[in-house]
This record gives C-alpha cells, structure tokens and sequence, in this order.
C-alpha cells in the first residue's frame, strides 16, 4: 500500500500552499497552533542539555503551527524584528546541545514544536516538519512498516537538528543522517523559501548539513525511510585493542548481514578499556507479521539503577561489566523489530542528582588507528577525576558532503558519559581532560564532535574541521547581517 507525497511546487507563491497541503495525508496531533511566550529557567533565560550553558535571551517563542504559510510568517516575523533590532536568531527543538548551539545571546529564541509527518512508501521516503521528534516519527512510520534509516540511538531528538548537528546512530552500514535526506525546505537569511538538495542549491544544502542552524530556518525535510525488520542480537567480547577491525568487518564487511550495531568498553578503573563488547543485530528469517513498534522494556529501566549506581562504585561498574558481557545475552538474545530499538528515550538513564550534570564526549577514530585511541584514553581519562560511566562505540560510513565533516572517511565513533559536578572545579578539571583528547585524537587523524561542551580551542576546530574557515567565510556571504548566530559561532567564529 502506497501513499504518494503530493508534489511540492517550491520557488513560487504556491510553495507554501503546497507544504500546508501534506499534512492531509498523515497527520499526528497538532501541540497546538498558537506562537506563544515561554521562557525557561527564568526570566529570559535560556540553557541546554549541559545545565552549564545559562543565556540571556531576549524573546523565546514556541511555535506549535503546521508547517505551511502561517508557520514561515511567524518565522519571517521573527527574523524581521531581530534584524531591524540587530539581535540574532536560533531555532531548535529541544536543546540537547551542550555548548550554546541552539542559544541566541539576547536574541530570539524560536523553538519548534509540531509533528507531521506524510509518507511515499514507493520513493521510501517521508516529509518530516522540522519540530517533529523522532518519537513521534517513528509509530507514523511504523503504521506503514518502515522506520528511519538513519537516527540517533534515542528517541527524544529533533528531525531537523538531527540534520543540523548530521548525527549518527547503530544503524549500520550508513554515514551520518544526512547522507539520507534528500531536501529540505529552508527559509534562508534573507527570508526567502528554498527547496535545497545535491541537485538545487547544493552547496546551501553541503553548509545546512551538519551547518548548527547558522545558515537559515529549516521548515521541513524529506528523508529516507527503510523497512521495519525483526532482528536477533549477537554478542562477542573481545580485548579492547582488536575492537575496531572487527567491528568494521562485522558491519560493513562484504559479506556482512548486519542491521544495527554497536559496542561497548569496560570503564572500570581495575580493567579500564581491557575488554569490548560487540553487538550485532541480523534480520531473521521470518519476517512476517511484524508487532507494531514497541518502547522502553523491563531491562532498559531496571538497567537505570545499575547505570546510576556506578557512580564512585567501582565494585558496581565491575558488576554491570559483567551483566552486559555474561547476563545480557542470556536474557535479552531474543527477537526485536528495528523500530523498537531506534525508539528509545534517553530518559530512562537520566540522573536526578541537582549536584552533578551528564556531560557527553565524541571522538572520530579511523579504524586503523583504533589500538592507539585506547592506549591514549587510558593515559588521559584516568588522570582526571572525571566520572566516565559508559563508552558506545559506534560505526560511521564517510561523509564526503557536508562542509563541517567529522568522517571524511570511515570512523569508529566513540560516545563517552561522563557524570561532572556542577563546580569550576570539575569544569576546569573536564576542559584540561578535554582538550588533551582532542589533541591526541587529532594526532591519530580523527577529530572529535561538535555539539558538545565548548572546551576545544580554535586551533583545534581548524585542525580537526579543516573546512571551519572556509565555512565560516561562506556563512557571511550568504548571511552578511549574522541573523543566524549561537554561542558556538560566538565563541568559535565571531
């Protein structure tokens, strides 16, 4: 059964009739329809993820509008008044950021907050509003037996700044989520509406890819879609040093029948990076009849006890080393869909402690180089008095089309938690721990990801984003007012 995306007739009045039009095929309910007022964290403040990131803001409105005509007014709106008042813009959804990167510095504030979502199983894509979050996305996929192709491993996400930061997640064999859009409807500085891909405007598109949000106002985007699949897990443990090549070839290898996957890494401080854990997940045989897509199990919340209980509890990290290596397989080798483990929420591993706030790393590693990247992380980390509660490695295909490109070639991708006190004690201690993996990283050829604490120097964007300067060059050219600022251009490119 089929459901064909009307054609959207851009670059004329009618554009904009055209987007209002699709939400009559799939519509998921509205947040509202109204551009209201609503400052967080007090009076006109704003923070991220990090909790460390406190802004002024001038104005932060949400708007909950269908992405048609009154929904890029209100938009326009707010560019309009900003630059007759010199104040810049940012648009987001959540804010899961954890350096500024969707805060406005006495600026405007414009968070989205709207699912639609409308469905071409023949062209096996989907047109996605930009506020929609993928845990809206993914049961209206679901209702039609696809899912995303490619997605962080939660659920709590933006589409649209899933595209802005370009992340990446287990499905395997692919590259960054932007590898898999195929346009996106963006309001550019000077208030014009575009349709943007590889074949019209292909340079916008290569800058708004992985670009933070500083090249214009996304509307909506039309991504690629894949088949729902029943999959199984397989489980290995390996020394940590022998992680990298045979992760590659268990995903991306020729003969590889992989879907998902990814790995993990011993973090406790007696076996610090000694071992691996990789998990594969293969489509079974019988791929009939397909459950609809389900959420959090049983484990996933009992393992947020153990997950939290690691915290200054060696004994307890060597006991969750061991659930996940010898328990895990046991009890949770059985069936799942492709759509249950993208549908994730990061809630269920949040901490509650006020004192202390989780704090992610990344770091881009080329596979040949992978024993040299746990030999320096176990120089680095253990030298800190960070808290590192996990390790996800994940695999990441080259992306050789966004400008700010972190895989330039294909990567090993490294997510590290860390729980940090809020104090310029810890603060002080995470930069000097952070910078000193940049470093080695970079030393390595890899680099390490944006979207995170704002602890790497300028040296180190240009050495490891090599396109930083040209991107920034080009940003002004396009945007000679500097409508569209954050505190990473702030601190990075101003």
């Amino acid at each position: 059964m089929s459901l064909t995306r009307r054609a959207l007739l851009f670059g004329s009045g009618a554009a904009i009739g055209a987007v209002a039009a699709m939400v009559e095929a799939q519509k998921l309910p509205s947040l509202g329809g109204t551009v209201s007022l609503a400052p967080e964290g007090g009076e006109g403040v704003l923070n991220d993820a990090s909790k460390l990131s406190e802004t002024p803001v001038f104005k932060h409105i949400t708007v909950t509008r269908d992405p048609g005509e009154r929904l890029v007014e209100a938009i326009r709106a707010e560019m309009d008044e900003a630059r007759e008042e010199g104040r810049p813009v940012a648009l987001s959804a959540a804010r899961h950021s954890m350096g500024g990167h969707a805060l406005p510095e006495n600026g405007h504030a414009v968070t989205l907050e709207n699912a639609t979502v409308e469905v071409d199983t023949d062209a096996r894509t989907a047109l996605v509003h930009a506020g929609a979050r993928w845990s809206e996305v993914i049961p209206a996929l679901d209702r039609w037996g696809f899912g995303p192709k490619v997605m962080q491993s939660n659920n709590d996400f933006g589409v649209a700044s899933t595209f802005a930061v370009n992340a990446h997640g287990w499905p395997v064999p692919y590259g960054p989520m932007g590898s898999t859009v195929r346009s996106v409807f963006l309001v550019e500085p000077g208030g014009e509406l575009l349709e943007i891909s590889r074949d019209k405007e292909p340079e916008l598109f290569a800058m708004t890819m992985g670009g933070y949000g500083l090249t214009g106002a996304i509307v909506s985007l039309v991504i690629e879609i894949e088949p729902d699949r029943r999959l199984v897990p397989f489980f290995e443990t390996m020394p940590a040093e022998e992680f990298g090549p045979a992760f590659v070839a268990a995903v991306s290898g020729e003969e590889s029948r992989a879907n998902m996957g990814y790995g993990r890494l011993n973090v406790a401080r007696g076996a610090f990076f000694d071992e691996a854990l990789m998990v594969t997940y293969l489509p079974t045989e019988d791929q009939s009849d397909l459950p609809p897509v389900g959420t959090s199990n049983w484990m996933s919340h009992a393992s947020r006890y153990i997950f939290r209980g690691q915290l200054g509890r060696e004994a307890v990290k060597t006991a969750r080393w061991s659930f996940e290596t010898d328990i895990a397989p046991l009890v949770a080798g059985g069936t799942t869909t492709r759509n249950t483990l993208l549908n994730e929420p990061v809630e269920t591993l949040r901490g509650f402690d006020p004192s202390r706030t989780d704090i992610l790393h990344e770091y881009f590693v080329p596979p040949d180089r992978w024993e040299e990247f746990v030999t320096a992380c176990r120089e680095v980390i253990p030298s800190s008095y960070q808290s590192l509660l996990n390790v996800t490695l994940r695999y990441v295909a080259a992306d050789t089309e966004s400008v700010l490109s972190y895989a330039p070639e294909p990567r090993i991708a490294a997510v590290m938690l860390f729980s940090q006190e809020m104090t310029e004690r810890a603060e002080t201690d995470m930069r000097r721990m952070t910078s000193s993996l940049i470093d080695r990283v970079i030393d390595l050829g890899g680099t390490y990801y944006l979207p995170y604490r704002p602890h790497a120097t300028r040296r180190q964007l240009r050495q490891g984003y090599p396109n930083a300067r040209e991107f920034a060059q080009r940003k002004r050219e396009i945007d000679p007012d500097l409508l569209f600022r954050n505190m990473f251009w702030d601190r990075y490119f101003a």
